[in-house]
Formats: C-alpha cells, sequence, structure tokens
C-alpha cells in the first residue's frame, strides 16, 4: 500500500505578514557610495557643519593639551585664534548659521560634548589673552610684563586702544562688528604691557563675552552702551595706575 505524502498547507498570511513583490524591491548596491546631499549647494552646507564639527573637537584637544602644559603658550594663542576666526568666518554664511542654529543645539544634534571648547567659543579669546599668565612665551614676552619691562610703544599702543574704543562709543557705534575688534585690541594690547589684575580688568572680559553672544549687527541698548563706558573708564584709569 503506497503511503501518500503529507499534504502541503496552503500559506495562511497573518496580519502582520508580508510577501516581497520583486517588481517593488528595491534594488540596492552595497557598493555604491550613500550620498548625503543631491546638489552643490547642499554639499557646501554639510561640509561647512563638519568643518565645524572638526574645530570644536580639535579646539577641545587644544584647551587639554593647554592645560596640561603640553603646548607652548605662544603656539597655543596662535592656534586657538586660528580656530575662532574660522568658526566664525563659517558661521557668516547665513543658510550655515540658520542649520547650525546654536552651538547647544548643534552639540544636542551630534552628541557632543567638548565642555572646554564651549568655554573657549563663549569668551572668543584664548586663555592667555583673557586670563595671562605671569609668563608669555615669544622673544619679546619671556619675562613677567610688568610697567619696568613694558616698552613705550607697547604702553602707547594700549593707551591709544582704550581712547579708541572710547571714542566709538562717544560716536554711538553701537554694534557688536563695530565693538568687538576693537575691544578685543585693547585686551591685546593690555596683556603686552601688563599681566596685573588692575581694576575692572575683569570687566573687560564680560563685556567681551557679553558682545560675542551678540549678533553681528545687533547693537547695545542705551542704558547698557553707559555702562559699558563708565566699565571702560574705570578699566582705563585701572590701567593707567599700573603704569605709576
Amino acid at each position: 500500500m503506497a503511503t501518500s505524502s503529507p499534504r502541503q498547507l496552503a500559506y495562511a498570511p497573518t496580519p502582520y505578514s508580508y510577501l516581497p513583490n520583486p517588481a517593488l524591491t528595491a534594488r540596492i548596491n552595497l557598493d555604491e557610495e550613500v550620498k548625503l546631499s543631491t546638489t552643490a549647494a547642499e554639499r557646501d552646507l554639510y561640509d561647512s557643519l563638519a568643518e565645524i564639527y572638526s574645530i570644536i573637537v580639535t579646539l577641545d584637544g587644544l584647551e587639554k593639551a593647554y592645560i596640561r602644559d603640553s603646548i607652548p603658550e605662544n603656539e597655543y594663542t596662535e592656534l586657538c585664534s586660528r580656530l575662532l576666526n574660522q568658526y566664525k568666518s563659517i558661521l557668516k554664511d547665513e543658510t550655515v548659521s540658520r542649520e547650525f542654529d546654536h552651538l547647544e543645539a548643534f552639540k544636542k544634534k551630534w552628541d557632543i560634548e567638548c565642555p572646554r571648547a564651549t568655554e573657549r567659543l563663549r569668551v572668543n579669546l584664548p586663555a592667555t589673552i583673557a586670563e595671562p599668565s605671569a609668563t608669555h612665551a615669544g622673544p619679546s614676552n619671556t619675562v613677567s610684563q610688568s610697567k619696568s619691562s613694558a616698552t613705550g610703544s607697547q604702553i602707547l599702543l594700549a593707551t591709544e586702544n582704550f581712547i579708541t574704543f572710547l571714542d566709538a562709543l562717544r560716536l554711538n557705534m553701537l554694534s557688536k562688528d563695530s565693538l568687538h575688534p576693537l575691544l578685543s585690541e585693547v585686551i591685546q594690547s593690555v596683556n603686552q604691557v601688563t599681566t596685573t589684575d588692575f581694576e575692572n580688568r575683569a570687566k573687560i572680559i564680560s563685556w567681551l563675552i557679553r558682545l560675542n553672544g551678540m549678533k553681528a549687527t545687533e547693537e547695545l541698548a542705551e542704558d547698557e552702551a553707559r555702562q559699558l563706558t563708565f566699565d571702560m573708564e574705570g578699566a582705563y584709569a585701572g590701567f593707567k595706575a599700573t603704569l605709576n
């Protein structure tokens, strides 16, 4: 007696079953490069965002090296200034700036921390300028910058920068792009003369941070301008006191 083969049951799909349709199945080439952009404008945007990411990570590493004394101060200052300038330059593009949003949003989106780079970008000055040490690397700054070691030209330049900045305020030049470069020159020239923490020196840094957080064309309010003038006149007097 011949045995019959087991009867093959018909396929009974469940409500969640899926039968691929060869006509609709995507043909994926695993060797083909996946493109994030389809136009030149999109490609430029992603390249710029990638550069910003790289700058943040590199800057964080540079800050760690500076804290560990693994890099000379003059080399640190040069590299840090270059990275800060590149960061600002990239974000001048409106499309990039709009996609970037702000630093905290960018860090969250791409899952990076980089706390030291975050602080440096907030201050927008190398640590050697914002918080100068008692000694500076370099041929003209190898000893403590006191009133006896500073040259007449360095003192004159710092004085002129103070006066230029105060004149800009009196002329009602209140936008970030007018004041921030001038105030940066003030603190840099002052550091060439003295590292003494004179009266209201900290106010210079505070205002640099305040201006750095503004948009390029944004202007200080009238009461802020008066306070800035008051603080800078005090800082100028404190600076001159170190020369006596």
